[in-house]
Order: structure tokens, then C-alpha cells, then sequence
């Protein structure tokens, strides 16, 4: 075809004109194309597979399970299926979602704030001996997760956790997860202000509301009153932290867009001053702005910290301002750093009203169905019958008259759950690992309950705060970036050249004081076999090299790459 006038381009080839097909953002207009996730959410709600499980998949089994609603929806209910056993890591990364699956699913039990009465901690450990196989782990999150669930159970199981007050809905999936808050809210001496009236409110507007249940990712919310900081508020999508105006009196302080995984970031600051009775407002601004802004497109960058880098703490505030609240929000004060590095609770402290809470501390989290019956029959003997779960995994009886404070001591030592916990058992936290999850690659849970009993006999004199977490792949669940000793699983070489279980280290990382992500020394991976030898070596030298007063974050960031290896 000749070129004309009335068609010029007959003269050149035809280019194609690529089109940016956004990030999938709907207040943009971006609702296509669909990843697979997103379809099956626009498909049907998370929230309604409850009744398939109910009347269908429960009564047929597991083969009855429709494949979106096995690894989609039923996380909207708190279901994943577990790992299949004797599948070695190795084999993580390329079988097949089907061939990892096992018939059993892990159940996460969301319990916002911590809280617990001892009526609800026994009925969590009679489930679990009669449907779980006596699993019940702690996460560093305040749930606790069972394992060996059968779909037949399901139901049951949901029935008695609801008679009782607690819930698994929106325990997993692209939802708001379980809202973390202080476990000594409207307790302690110290506090800034008692965040529980804004945390029931918020789960009252947000939980089984379908105007919630169709985010990008998952959504992770902090509030905590406390000074100590103690909800890691830096590492959540939203974070309310206690903090006094100077105008105004007590409030919250607002921050967005943290996060681990992969891509770590820690939240910023909007510098925003929120009264309690509004925190439920900006909550929903928060999150309602996740739902339309967030990134859809590639479920990679789907969480808020992506937009959050994109746009700013600036511009996020003015749209939360503009399109959301309809009105200024108050500028504030940072909070101040906490007065002490340990922010877990552990050992016996006073609370206002002159009774005294126990911090007590199992090993990386793991207890099981017995244990908890007989710590809610110690609460009910030497407390209220008030017990509260920790973002360390640990635990803490409330409530407790001066007399009663030894015998309730004596009686956690009987269960192995010491109130005065080495630093290594205090500091040492670990993800299910290879044992039941799917992703990961390598065993953590026992490694860190005889890495504990190691570390406590070759170093009984190392009494410096210190978090060692072990992860058993690199989607941080153990948050291995912003500990001391960060531990990520992955299959290394040993001096055999064989291919076996191992770590890549993560060295200095720390949240609250001079919070900072952990560096990796170059090369610098150790085997599960090695890897008591490894810490053992690393903190001697910095009993050796530390300056007075130094802690092991900072030394690790000035030491030599020969003092880290």
C-alpha cells in the first residue's frame, strides 16, 4: 500500500504501541488483568467457603475440596494445608503445590491483643489433644496454630472456639489478620495509655466484613500503649504507638508500611497525633486505602510498604486525609525509646492496681494441649483467671496477689516454663520450619530448643540481652532481619561437599532501639551441625570486643568481617 495523505503510516512498518497496564491498583481503574489470585477472590469471597466447608468438604472429605478453596479461601478461615512428611527441602521449590499438600491442615487460632481467659486457654488445649495431636504453637503474633487438623473436624473444632469467644476468621489470607497489641494493656505502671477500647472497636468494624475481605495481600495492624514498644509496631502495614501530646494529652502516634518477607522495610511515620476514640477511623482509612491504592497486578509487590515506598509518608497522609477521613489529622511527637532492650514481659513485674504479672517463657514457642490446660489451671489457682500470649512467643499470667507470686513461679518451673529464662531461652525464637510448613526448607523448631540447651551449657555466664531467630526460609515468619543472630534457612555445603540442612546469617539487625536491619557477611552460611560452634564463637568475641555498655547490634555493625565469621 502506497503512502497518502490520509494514510501515512502506510509508509513505515506498523509499530506496536505498548499500553503500562498499571499496577492493578482499582482507584485507578486497574481491574485487569487478573493473577490468579486475584480471579478466584473476585470468583467469590473468602468469607463464604466457611459454608462449603461446613456442608460439604467436612461431610465428603478431602478429596471433595475444590483446589481454589484448598489453597485460596479456606485461608480466610485460618485452614493451609500442611507439609507433607518426608519430603526433604531440597524439593521445596520445585514440586508441585499438590504433590507438598497433605491431608492435614494447620489451624490458626487469632487471639487480637494476646488475650486469653483460662476458660479459653483450656478449651485451645482440650482441641488440641483431641484433634490436633497435642500441637499448639505459639506464634510472634499472640495466635496459636495447630497442626494434624482434619477437614472432618473442622466444624467441631469452629464451635467450640466460638462458644468461648474466639474465632479463626481472617486468621490467614489476603484479610486483616490478628491485631497485635500490648499484652499488659490496661495493666502495667508504666503505660502511656491503654489501647483495649480502639482494638475491640477495630475488630468490630473490620472482621467478617466483606468490605475488608478482598485485599492485595495480607494486612498486619500493631496498637500498644506501652513505653517499652513492645508490639514491634515497626514491622506492621499499620501501627498505632502510644505517645504523649504535649498539647494534648495521651494518643497514638501512626505509622504504615512495614514488612519483612524478602524485601524488608521498616514502617515510617505519617507524624500524625491520633486521640483513642479516632484510632478506629484512621484504621479503617489505613486499610480501606490498602483495598483501592494497593498493587494487584503481581502479587509480589502487593503488600503496603510497596506503595508506602512509592508515594511517601507525605502524600499517604494526604490521601488518607482527603479521600478518607475528610479532615486534618493533628501533628505529634515521636515516641521516645524504650527504656530497656527486652520488650517481651518476662519475669514477675507489678501492675497498677498492686498485684503483680509473670512473664514465662517455653521454648521457641512450642507447647502443646496438655501444658496449656495445667498453665490455665495455675492462672486460676494463683491469678484471675487472665493470661495473655506475646509477639516472642511467650506467655504471661495476670492478676497474681504478692503471696501467690512464688508458688505460681515453682509451679511454671514444674512445666518448664521458667519466669527467669537464660538469655538464650528468652531470646530465641523459630518459624514451624520443615516440619509442617510447605515453603520451608530446613528443620527450626527443634534446632532452636537444642540450640537454647547448647548455648546454656558452653556460655552460662553470657547475660546480655540477645535474640537468635531461626527461619526456615527466606519469608522472614521468625523476622531473622531485625534480630541479633537472624538464622535463614537454606541448603548449604559442608566441608564434605555434601549438601545439607544450613543457615545464611543475618548479623545486628534490632527493632525499638536504633532499629536497623541485621548485614550479611559475605559468604558467610553455617550448617545446622555448625551452627552451636558458630554462635558460641561470635558471642565470645564480643564478650571480648565489646565496649561498656555496647549491645550486640552495635558491635556486630563496626566488627570485622573475620570477628562475624
Amino acid at each position: 500500500m502506497a503512502a497518502t495523505p490520509q494514510n501515512p503510516a502506510a509508509a513505515t512498518p506498523r509499530r506496536k504501541v505498548s499500553r503500562h497496564r498499571g499496577e492493578g491498583q482499582w482507584a485507578a481503574g486497574h481491574f485487569t488483568p487478573l493473577n490468579g489470585n486475584e480471579q478466584f477472590k473476585k470468583d467469590d469471597d473468602g468469607l463464604n467457603v466457611r459454608t462449603r466447608i461446613e456442608t460439604i468438604y467436612s461431610k465428603r472429605g478431602f478429596d471433595s475440596i475444590d483446589p481454589n478453596d484448598l489453597r485460596g479461601r479456606m485461608r480466610w478461615w485460618g485452614l493451609y494445608t500442611q507439609r507433607k512428611p518426608g519430603i526433604d527441602g531440597g524439593k521445596t521449590a520445585i514440586l508441585e503445590p499438590e504433590e507438598l499438600d497433605d491431608e492435614y491442615f494447620m489451624l490458626r487460632v487469632r487471639i487480637d491483643g494476646g488475650a486469653l481467659t483460662t476458660e479459653q486457654l483450656r478449651v485451645i488445649g482440650e482441641i488440641s489433644q483431641e484433634f490436633a495431636r497435642g500441637t499448639a504453637d505459639i506464634t510472634d503474633r499472640q495466635n496459636v496454630q495447630y497442626h494434624w487438623i482434619r477437614i472432618e473436624d473442622v466444624p467441631e473444632i469452629w464451635n467450640r472456639l466460638e462458644a468461648v469467644g474466639l474465632s479463626t476468621v481472617t486468621a490467614c489470607g489476603d484479610t486483616p489478620r490478628v491485631m497485635i497489641g500490648s499484652p499488659v494493656a490496661g495493666i502495667a505502671e508504666d503505660e502511656i495509655i491503654d489501647a483495649t477500647p480502639a482494638l475491640e472497636e477495630m475488630k468490630r468494624r473490620v472482621l467478617n466484613n466483606p468490605a475488608y475481605s478482598n485485599l492485595p495481600r495480607k494486612f498486619k495492624t500493631a496498637i500498644s500503649g506501652s513505653p517499652l514498644l513492645d508490639v514491634v509496631h515497626e514491622i506492621n502495614d499499620v501501627a498505632f504507638v502510644g505517645v504523649r501530646h504535649p498539647e494534648h494529652g495521651p494518643g497514638f502516634d501512626v505509622w504504615v508500611g512495614g514488612g519483612l518477607s524478602t524485601n524488608p522495610k521498616l514502617g515510617v511515620r505519617l507524624g500524625a497525633w491520633v486521640p483513642i476514640d479516632e484510632v478506629p477511623d484512621v484504621y479503617e482509612g489505613v486499610i480501606s486505602i490498602f483495598r483501592d491504592y494497593g498493587y494487584r497486578r503481581l502479587r509480589n509487590r502487593a503488600r503496603l510498604k510497596f506503595l508506602v515506598a512509592d508515594w511517601g509518608a507525605e502524600k499517604f497522609r494526604q490521601v488518607l486525609e482527603d479521600e478518607y477521613l475528610k479532615r486534618k489529622l493533628v501533628d505529634g511527637p515521636a515516641p521516645e525509646q524504650p527504656s530497656r532492650q527486652w520488650r517481651d514481659h518476662i519475669g514477675v513485674h507489678r501492675q497498677k492496681d498492686g498485684r503483680f504479672y509473670i512473664g514465662f517463657a517455653p521454648r521457641v514457642g512450642r507447647v502443646d494441649g496438655s501444658t496449656l490446660t495445667k498453665i490455665a489451671d495455675l492462672a486460676e489457682a494463683h491469678g484471675s483467671g487472665r493470661v495473655r500470649t506475646t509477639v516472642e512467643q511467650k506467655m504471661i499470667i495476670l492478676d497474681v496477689e504478692e503471696g501467690q507470686v512464688d508458688p505460681l513461679v515453682e509451679g511454671l518451673e514444674a512445666l518448664d516454663l521458667t519466669a527467669r529464662p537464660s538469655s538464650f531461652r528468652r531470646g530465641t525464637m523459630a518459624c514451624t520450619g520443615i516440619e509442617f510448613c510447605k515453603l520451608a526448607i530446613v528443620e527450626t523448631k527443634q534446632r532452636g530448643a537444642q540450640l537454647i540447651d547448647e548455648l546454656e551449657r558452653r556460655i552460662p555466664d553470657f547475660d546480655e540481652p540477645i535474640t537468635i531467630n531461626l527461619n526456615g526460609c527466606p519469608n522472614a515468619c521468625a523476622r531473622i532481619q531485625v534480630a541479633d543472630i537472624g538464622l535463614k534457612g537454606q541448603l548449604v555445603l559442608n566441608d564434605r561437599g555434601e549438601q545439607v540442612e544450613g543457615y545464611q546469617v543475618h548479623l545486628g539487625g534490632a527493632l525499638g532501639l536504633e532499629a536497623g536491619f541485621g548485614r550479611k557477611v559475605r559468604g558467610l552460611k553455617v550448617t545446622s551441625e555448625e551452627l552451636p560452634d558458630y554462635i558460641e564463637r561470635v558471642l565470645k568475641r564480643f564478650q571480648a570486643e565489646r565496649e561498656e555498655g555496647e549491645r550486640f547490634a552495635a558491635w556486630a555493625a563496626r566488627a570485622s568481617e573475620e570477628a562475624l565469621s
